[in-house]
């Protein structure tokens, strides 16, 4: 490898490692990145304030207010963003980084929710689920958006 192709390289690799960040716990599925007006989280029975860098675990139920909005960065690169008066709920996250197989179920009860799928779900087109009231979506693209009204 040429010199010049080390600097470049090497600033590169610190860059990604400072964005993807140490590694998660078993139990963090993913990261809150942009949290916008009321956004909370039910966790194991209590409701706490959603903030920007909040890591999520399985089982976690999101819920934005009228004037609220939420993103997430899923550990396999999937990226959700709920949109107003939304409750979704993060079922079931199972994702081995190495061979990027899993299963990701989540649950929109109500309100719009859209969705760029990520390793997860290209490496297996059926790996990811999202289940509304009156539908369930199976994945089959890398990008989609579904709104569940009251």
């Amino acid at each position: 490898m040429t010199r010049l192709a080390r600097g470049l390289l090497y600033p590169l690799i610190a860059a990604l490692a400072v964005l993807v960040g140490p590694s998660a716990s078993a139990a963090e599925i993913g990261q809150i990145k942009i949290a916008k007006g009321e956004v909370t989280i039910e966790r194991k029975g209590e409701t706490t304030p959603a903030k920007v860098g909040t890591r999520l675990e399985t089982a976690d139920v999101l819920r934005t207010g009228a004037d609220g909005s939420i993103g997430i960065t899923m550990a396999d690169n999937s990226l959700l963003s709920a949109g107003p008066n939304s409750i979704l709920s993060l079922d079931k996250f199972d994702y081995d980084p190495t061979t990027n197989q899993g299963k990701f179920d989540a649950r929109l009860q109500k309100g719009s929710l859209a969705v760029i799928s990520g390793r997860m779900a290209k490496q297996s087109p059926d790996a990811m689920t999202v289940r509304t009231p009156s539908a369930i979506l199976g994945v089959r693209g890398t990008e989609f958006a579904v709104s569940v009204n009251d």
